[in-house]
């Protein structure tokens, strides 16, 4: 699904939800060293508080998916969405929040800033670093056994990069 006067060009398939569900989205991003940028939750979060997470949020009311993905990179990031490499899939879960299930929408992705630099939301986000096999499992931390979504996409975008020689 196209979406309105995008900035980015998109490789791949985007789900396109229906009325009445409630949509997240994820952004795996890959620097040029193929490690994959990571931001811990503060403590205080009422989802999944202290945990690594990948950058991405809520699709908002009128908002595609890949509307939802470029924004909230830049407020995660300060940093510009520029292409969507891959779709890595689609999860359903329910948070500990009470508001139901959530459908996410994952991405590879690419952007445009100053990766040594990001723009934390720091209300949000207590810490960030780049991780590559050495450091996988610490996206683990914090986490119950059979948690490890962030851990899973990270390892598997890490490994199957389009770029990966």
């Amino acid at each position: 699904m196209p979406t309105h006067n995008p900035s980015f060009t998109v490789n791949d398939d985007v789900p396109v939800p229906a009325s009445g569900e409630v949509w997240t989205v994820g952004a795996v991003i890959l620097n040029h060293d193929g490690r994959a940028f990571a931001q811990k939750r503060s403590p205080h979060r009422r989802l999944f508080p202290d945990t690594w997470d990948i950058v991405g949020g809520h699709v908002e009311a009128g908002e595609t998916v890949l509307e939802a993905l470029a924004r909230e990179v830049e407020e995660e990031t300060g940093w510009r969405l520029i292409h969507v490499r891959r779709f890595l899939g689609t999860t359903t879960w329910t948070g500990d929040d009470g508001d139901g299930l959530r459908h996410e929408a994952d991405y590879l992705v690419e952007v445009d800033g100053d990766l040594g630099h990001p723009t934390l939301e720091w209300s949000k986000h207590s810490a960030h670093d780049w991780f590559n096999r050495d450091n996988l499992a610490r996206l683990k931390e914090n986490r119950r056994p059979g948690e490890f979504l962030i851990h899973g996409l990270i390892a598997r975008a890490i490994e199957d990069r389009p770029d990966k020689s």
